[in-house]
């Protein structure tokens, strides 16, 4: 390429900056860093699961010196990527006198001292997958190897944060585990005890799905969205209700697909392949017609 070649593109592409406040943001620097928020996720994750990270010899000798080495650290970093977050919501919102440090501050602290809690959780779901499923040998594979459980993990860090109405960070978070497990679970969804996802990948759960306890589900589960209502406009609506809501101890088999604001009964079970819907009313199981088998014998 000549200089006169690359002059002519290097200017082409600066015009499509002006006058554009969609995706780019020029003179703003106000946005979380993803890959500072990832590492946040990786230090959270040696406080949720001590030792397993193997980053550090982990002894009772020294776990109170290097959880609080961690927890620092992570007050630190996060503390900065949350004031950012915030800062940027101002800019969007044109607030003035907002103290962004501040709030970042307190909604640090409100996930650092909720991080016994969601450990309490995660004993549960490590548990439900060790018990569901007959191959795992031991709660070390499950938390090791098992996608879900890392998947469940982000997901219990970004939806604190998601509650406590902290921008942009708990989708980046949802999005980092979105792209190490192929599982996408939105941060604003409620799920509540003793959650399992078995193999996961291609599982979608939607922003307002409310998952209840002792709940199984297999891989290319999603329980999403059956339309967007619109306003006069034709301005899709945000903040309905629009997933589904799934009772206690269901199980949903692989590639089912549970659409819109709809109840699955306690103790019910949807098998594979289904496209459900309707309510589902407690205790039943929900199956399709198979098609005809054909069998034909090889031939050369």
């Amino acid at each position: 390429m000549t200089n006169e070649e690359i002059n002519k593109i290097v200017e082409d592409i600066v015009q499509t900056y002006k006058n554009d406040s969609g995706i780019n943001f020029i003179d703003a620097s106000y946005l979380p860093e993803r890959e500072k928020i990832f590492e946040i996720l990786d230090h959270l994750t040696e406080l949720l699961f001590p030792g397993y990270t193997g980053r550090r010899v982990v002894s009772l000798a020294n776990i109170n010196f290097i959880v609080g080495d961690i927890l620092c650290n992570i007050y630190d970093e996060l503390c900065n990527q949350a004031e950012r977050a915030f800062k940027y919501a101002c800019r969007l919102k044109n607030c003035e006198g907002c103290d962004c440090r501040t709030k970042a501050e307190k909604t640090t602290t409100k996930l650092l001292s909720r991080l016994p809690a969601i450990r309490e959780l995660l004993k549960g779901d490590v548990s439900a997958a060790y018990d569901g499923d007959p191959a795992a040998q031991s709660f070390e594979e499950v938390v090791l190897s098992y996608p879900g459980i890392t998947a469940i993990a982000i997901y219990r860090i970004a939806h604190e944060l998601y509650l406590d109405e902290v921008p942009l960070i708990p989708r980046i978070m949802s999005e980092c585990a979105h792209a190490k497990t192929g599982i996408d679970i939105h941060p604003g969804a409620t799920i509540g005890e003793n959650f399992f996802i078995d193999h996961g990948t291609g599982v979608v759960i939607g922003q307002t799905t409310i998952i209840g306890n002792n709940v199984k589900i297999y891989q290319g589960t999603t329980l999403g969205a059956m339309s967007f209502p619109k306003d006069e406009r034709g301005n899709i609506i945000k903040g309905t209700k629009r997933h589904p809501t799934i009772e206690d101890n269901v199980t949903i088999y692989a590639e089912a697909t549970i659409l819109g604001d709809i109840v699955i009964g306690k103790g019910s079970i949807i098998g594979g392949n289904v496209w459900v819907k309707e309510p589902v009313p407690p205790g039943v199981t929900v199956l399709t017609q198979n098609e005809e088998l054909i069998f034909k014998k090889n031939t050369k």
